[in-house]
């Protein structure tokens, strides 16, 4: 009986050892209906305080599949029949999107307890016939909750002392489904009671832990109001008094920064639409397809080009005085609240500015790019026009107009994609501008910090990606401005943040941007509210033998491959009502020593 445990659990470390020197991370079979996967812990929501983002490996169900007469498997539910082909297929489609929306899968409690102490086995160097194997990532295994303390899920890690394996911590996550009675939930005195029974310390200390929600996704009479952007805020602190007890002034926070670009109600929707168009440009360059958006102006765009040209002729005023009023003039006709203009509205916009600002809201094909600008330069070869431009202007439009002034203009053959080549530099100078005109003037940065930025060195494409970082950048910082009103320090920090990350990252606006904070600056936003994450945590030992014991209440499940028994949504169970409703967790550890 003994040999074939050892020899199980040997079985067992090989597969786990072979998933952990693959670079990859697709799952594997074990034992025909496991599955087992290689992910950092901080993709698991429970599992997060515990590992972060260090490796892991998860065990779980597999998601059964039935095979048909001939063989072929299906992802099926429903037994088969004598039925025609078109029905099967439906079947076969509705039982693929039932079982798609189950989601992971547990295993039986007992299957859970033998996966552990393989696990636990085949790191005991002082099992005779297990060799001094290499330390394993941690194992965490799905549940189903069948036991009486309703278990979702095992878990175990190695303790190490040197590169020898000592011990393992062995971790069982239970849970409870939401209720608003605040009496059912554990109180403190009976979280460090359950610590004491496992671990019998001297001493113990008790951190806090909170999240709320400062902006973004809403629940309006019970329906939640989603929203792609999100600011939350992590509290962490000590002397821990009672449960649900709102995070002291004295604690460390941490606002977590996910903003969405195209959010109709921030101040930087209009800079958003300026930038799609500028992108869409871009696009129609990369695949030679373009799909045009409706025109903003009722005037064609070749009109408004002519009577751009016509005006300048015509006008007997000086050339800033020109530019003063055209600023006031061309500018887009929005409805954006008064702080977006106070933000990045420009008094300076020289004459190609202008004439970007025309052209991004009515062309509607190359046809109408070639026309506009054919315009323009037949215009600057015959010096009807001597039009004002910025010093530091770097697209090809702007470099006839300074040899327009020397009455030298290069022949420019306005055929195939130079138009929309020269209409995208344009947009690009003028964004960028307005960026810098922002960043600059708000003293958040310095222009030897946007190099990267702002460099014409790299192609169009490279050039639109960085752009669209930058604007990225903005969004974040006008939300933490304008909506949670953040002082200059910490709007500096989080702009020279950002700019470091965007300098070796991709575009990604699912990145959470991290900005430590004094609770005081956001109190009014979170004291009178409800956490939608709120633990705590009873320790005793140190380093690598440290045990913990925490309950976490949350709005909504941390567990996703179980259904709870409540009389809420799933998903969230807190609407407007005065009594929110909590789901509890609690994880316990229990630290064995190997001889």
């Amino acid at each position: 009986m003994g040999s074939t445990v050892i020899s199980s659990a040997k079985e067992f470390y090989n597969v786990l050892r072979s998933l952990q020197d693959e670079e990859g991370n697709d799952p594997c079979t074990y034992e025909e209906d496991i599955q087992m996967l290689q992910m950092n812990g901080d993709r698991v929501p429970v599992l997060n305080m515990y590992c972060g983002n260090q490796p892991v490996f998860i065990c779980e169900k597999v998601v059964p599949k039935l095979h048909g007469p001939d063989d072929q498997p299906m992802t099926e539910t429903s037994n088969c029949s004598d039925n025609n082909d078109d029905d099967d297929d439906a079947d076969n489609a509705d039982a693929i999107a039932l079982l798609t929306e189950l989601g992971p899968q547990p295993l039986t409690i007992m299957k859970a307890r033998q996966l552990l102490s393989w696990y636990t086995l085949s790191q005991n160097a002082n099992v005779s016939s297990v060799d001094n194997n290499p330390a394993l990532h941690p194992l965490w295994v799905r549940c189903d909750m069948s036991d009486p303390a309703g278990t979702t899920w095992f878990g175990a890690e190695t303790v190490c002392m040197g590169n020898r394996v000592s011990g393992v911590k062995l971790y069982s996550v239970t849970c409870k489904g939401s209720t608003v009675d605040k009496g059912s939930l554990i109180t403190l005195d009976e979280l460090k009671q359950e610590h004491k029974k496992r671990h019998h310390p001297s001493s113990m200390a008790i951190k806090g832990s909170a999240r709320f929600n400062l902006f973004g996704s809403t629940v309006v009479e019970n329906t939640m109001i989603e929203s792609q952007s999100s600011v939350t805020v992590d509290f962490k602190w000590s002397h821990v008094e009672s449960i649900l007890e709102t995070p002291p002034l004295s604690s460390i926070a941490t606002l977590n920064i996910k903003v969405a670009s195209g959010d109709m109600k921030s101040p930087m929707y209009e800079m958003y639409r300026e930038l799609e168009f500028l992108q869409t440009l871009a696009d129609g360059l990369r695949t030679g397809e373009t799909e045009w958006v409706e025109p903003l102006e009722s005037m064609s765009a070749v009109n408004l080009t002519k009577a751009f040209l016509e005006e300048l002729q015509d006008t007997a005023k000086t050339l800033q005085d020109q530019a003063a009023k055209k600023a006031k003039t061309t500018q887009p006709k929005t409805e954006t609240t008064d702080i977006f203009k106070s933000f990045l509205e420009r008094g300076d916009l020289d004459f190609v500015e202008q004439l970007w600002v025309r052209m991004r809201k009515s062309v509607t094909s190359y046809q109408d790019i070639g026309d506009c600008l054919k315009l323009v330069t037949e215009a600057l070869r015959y010096g009807d026009i001597k039009p004002w431009i910025h010093r530091d202007s770097s697209s090809s439009l702007s470099k006839l107009i300074l040899q327009s002034y020397h009455q030298q203009i290069d022949h420019v053959s306005l055929t195939g994609v130079t138009p929309v080549h020269m209409l995208l530099e344009m947009g690009l100078d003028k964004m960028r501008k307005d960026y810098i005109n922002y960043l600059i003037g708000e003293e958040l940065t310095t222009l030897n910090h946007l190099c990267y930025y702002l460099s014409t060195e790299v192609d169009l494409q490279e050039q639109v990606i960085r752009l669209r970082k930058l604007h990225h950048l903005l969004e974040i910082i006008v939300t933490c401005s304008t909506f949670l009103g953040l002082p200059y320090d910490r709007l500096f920090l989080l702009t020279q943040s950002c700019l470091q990350h965007y300098k070796t990252h991709p575009y990604d606006e699912e990145h959470d941007f991290k900005l430590q904070i004094k609770p005081a600056l956001i109190s009014h936003f979170y004291q009178k509210e409800q956490p939608v994450l709120w633990g705590a945590e009873v320790s005793s030992g140190h380093g690598s033998r440290e045990v913990r014991t925490s309950v976490q209440l949350s709005d909504r499940p941390l567990v996703d491959h179980v259904i709870f028994e409540t009389d809420y949504p799933n998903e969230t169970v807190n609407g407007d009502g005065e009594n929110p409703a909590f789901f509890s967790t609690t994880v316990c550890c229990s630290l064995v020593n190997f001889a």
